[in-house]
């Protein structure tokens, strides 16, 4: 009778014991789970956020700053002034050209800045973020290429040894005429009197620099047109040391800024 209790006891005793095995085996099951198919959702999440990021902003690039107003037209009132390299959140893209800024086209988008929000040209707003004024070409080239694959750069030295002729070049695709006239004019300090010229105009003209340099020989703005479309620009400028020649032209839907540089 003693033996039969005993086995009793002992059944009622384990039984608990292997239910609550069970029921963590499952808990620990579950969690796996979820952790393994947690994890590669927040990687895509993060993935997706980011190139969303890469669309959504956009940098200022006008030199003095771009106004942010309170509604869609120039002449509304301003909200804030938007400094030069500024990361813009954009809310809302017009989609097309709606007017015409001193030979720039562009329209009003809805962006948010400083906890703001308002609207903005966004001829002056860049998927590029724009050159600081110490920065080399190179220099410059190699940032964008951490965001942008399709940016080149390339440098080739040929003459000789005494009189060496460099040539670098900075390919940048999609961007209109005036934001690569910026970008040349920052990365090789072009003289701020020289302003993006307007695509109408003569054929060829010339602008020179009023007030050059000590030493510099030559300095001026070589303007080629053709039916009242911008076909080349080129900044000249030479010295009794140097002579040197930065030209911006378009090749298909890309922006090529050269320099070529010969050492006397």
């Amino acid at each position: 009778m003693k033996k039969v209790v005993l086995m009793i006891a002992a059944v009622v005793l384990t039984t608990p014991f292997f239910s609550c095995k069970e029921k963590t085996a499952e808990v620990s099951s579950n969690t796996e789970t979820e952790a393994v198919e947690t994890l590669p959702s927040k990687e895509l999440a993060l993935l997706n956020s980011s190139e969303i990021a890469l669309d959504e902003y956009r940098y200022v690039t006008a030199p003095s700053g771009l106004s942010l107003r309170e509604y869609n037209n120039l002449q509304s009132e301003k909200v804030a002034k938007m400094p030069y390299g500024t990361k813009v959140k954009i809310i809302s893209a017009e989609g097309k050209n709606t007017m015409n800024v001193s030979g720039i086209k562009g329209a009003m988008d809805k962006v948010a800045f400083n906890h703001k929000e308002g609207f903005a040209f966004n001829g002056y707003l860049s998927k590029y973020f724009p050159p600081e004024r110490d920065i080399t070409v190179k220099g410059y080239a190699s940032e964008l290429q951490k965001q942008f694959s399709e940016v080149v750069y390339t440098e080739t030295v040929t003459g000789s040894t005494s009189n060496p002729i460099t040539t670098e070049t900075l390919l940048l695709p999609n961007i209109p005429w005036h934001e690569a006239f910026g970008t040349a004019q920052r990365l090789y300090d072009f003289p701020d009197e020289f302003e993006f010229p307007y695509p109408k105009g003569k054929d060829e003209e010339i602008i020179f620099d009023g007030k050059p340099k000590k030493g510099i020989w030559i300095s001026q703005l070589e303007i080629s047109r053709k039916e009242n479309e911008l076909q080349k620009i080129e900044y000249v400028y030479s010295s009794q040391q140097f002579s040197s020649k930065v030209t911006i032209e378009k090749e298909g839907d890309t922006m090529k800024i050269s320099r070529t540089e010969e050492v006397k």
